[in-house]
């Protein structure tokens, strides 16, 4: 039984689907004003990896992941630039996507707008107020978190803590700083909605709560994030379900930072690196072999060289392939089914300990360290004429890591005349001991799309 932390109890526990065979699943999206990040990456990662595993195990998954596209960020973007909202979220909307496809995670069930709900949101914000729980300033309507019974469960923090550190903001009507917004008076020049209450937009936490309960309905399974999600936005979705009277949530998992240098990765740091880059110039399987190699709890550090060890530990895999002419499970952009058993030929003992160790929390190190076992396993089976052995073996890698969402790629693309100038340049400069120019130019021969192999006669370069 798959077991995974829940940030409500602090504990690992067993995930109990709200209907049998079906997991009803809600992953914040993107606010689309800008190029996604490095922590953007990883979220889509984490959960395309834990949604992957769910479907591995023939459980049928509806995923919805929104796209927030009205937001005071969009506006300063349009407004900055000249442009229109519509011309701003269109524009990073389709980057999302694009990095997203980059990474191979597979597209949601659905991806509401925000702007498609907006009717929605009026409804609700209008029955948290008559249920007396929501009140008006001259700026708008904000929610009582004192009368929100458990209001802080997911910070872990009683509500006079939260009160006690919360920032003070410039609105002096608020009863109290904790309150937070539902919705925010019009402003001339901005996007704007007819209410009862004054035209006006939605807050950011209503956004998430009417989309996710109008999609999967009350008390849907699972509900994940960044870490940096869950208070208060995540918190502050909880309340207004809460104030409301209807479940929400069952499950609730958040993923760890992303760090720089040992620092969490944020524009306010000054370390925010964009995922955009990264995909043009780097494999985007080694980012995700980089967060598989992590517990998705913990930090991951994402610089050149871990990326850069990464992309060697795939040559490894597309060398196996290679050398047992494996087919890539995903060459058609799904996903792998397993179900209950073994799966057809595949070694049985090896399935066991993978299912083990995520349902284990999703351990995905034990599980991709279980896979690279498998792959020296194949290669010392087949040097020494196990045939049999080492074929099960390696097939049976290849299918664990597509389980995860790790391509093989056995096909080889020859190098082109630059390229391979630049790797015989490269074999000088080692020859020299000149590991400084060595490494620049293994560089840009990354940068160029291969992944750089020392071999017994030189560089190898393999197409990533």
């Amino acid at each position: 039984m798959l077991r995974l932390h829940d940030t409500a109890t602090a504990s690992v526990r067993p995930v109990e689907l709200r209907e049998p065979g079906q997991v009803s699943m809600y992953v914040c999206g993107p606010t689309v004003y800008d190029y996604p990040h490095l922590g953007h990456g990883r979220f889509t990662l984490v959960f395309d990896v834990l949604r992957r595993y769910l479907l591995f195990l023939g459980l049928d998954v509806t995923y919805v992941s929104n796209i927030t596209d009205i937001d005071d960020n969009i506006i300063k973007r349009a407004a900055e630039e000249g442009r229109s909202e519509e011309e701003v979220t269109e524009e990073y909307e389709a980057a999302w996507w694009e990095a997203m496809d980059a990474l191979g995670v597979l597209r949601p069930t659905a991806t509401p707008h925000a702007t498609d709900y907006v009717d929605d949101m009026v409804s609700l914000v209008g029955d948290l107020m008559a249920r007396g729980v929501a009140y008006e300033t001259s700026d708008g309507v904000y929610l009582d978190v004192d009368k929100v019974p458990g209001y802080g469960l997911l910070a872990g923090q009683p509500l006079d803590s939260l009160r006690a550190g919360a920032r003070v903001e410039g609105n002096d009507e608020k009863r109290s700083p904790l309150d937070f917004v539902l919705w925010k008076r019009a402003k001339p020049g901005e996007p704007q909605w007819a209410a009862p209450f004054g035209a006006g937009r939605p807050g950011w936490h209503t956004e998430c709560v009417v989309m996710s309960l109008d999609l999967l309905g009350d008390g849907f399974d699972i509900h994940g994030g960044g870490q940096d999600l869950k208070f208060p936005h995540h918190e502050n979705e909880r309340a207004q379900a809460v104030a409301e009277g209807r479940p929400f949530a069952r499950h609730w998992v958040h993923n760890g930072w992303v760090v720089v240098d040992g620092e969490k990765m944020s524009k306010s740091l000054g370390n925010f690196t964009s995922l955009t880059d990264l995909l043009a110039q780097r494999d985007g399987r080694a980012y995700r072999l980089l967060v598989l190699r992590s517990h998705y709890r913990s930090p991951i550090e994402v610089t050149a060289a871990t990326i850069a060890d990464a992309e060697e530990a795939l040559v490894r895999l597309d060398n196996l392939a290679r050398r047992f002419s494996l087919a890539d499970p995903l060459a058609d952009g799904g996903y792998v089914v397993d179900g209950v058993g073994a799966g057809a030929d595949l070694d049985p003992s090896a399935v066991e300990r993978f299912r083990l160790a995520l349902d284990d929390d999703l351990d995905t190190a034990a599980a991709t360290a279980g896979i690279f076992d498998l792959a020296r396993r194949a290669n010392s089976a087949m040097d020494a004429g196990d045939e049999a052995g080492a074929e099960l073996a390696a097939r049976t890698a290849a299918v664990l890591a597509a389980a995860l969402g790790l391509a093989v790629r056995p096909a080889d693309v020859a190098p082109d005349d630059e390229s391979l100038a630049l790797a015989a340049e490269r074999d000088a400069a080692r020859a020299a001991r000149d590991w400084a120019r060595a490494d620049e130019l293994r560089a840009v021969l990354s940068e160029r799309g291969w992944a750089v192999e020392d071999g017994q006669a030189g560089t190898v370069l393999r197409r990533r």
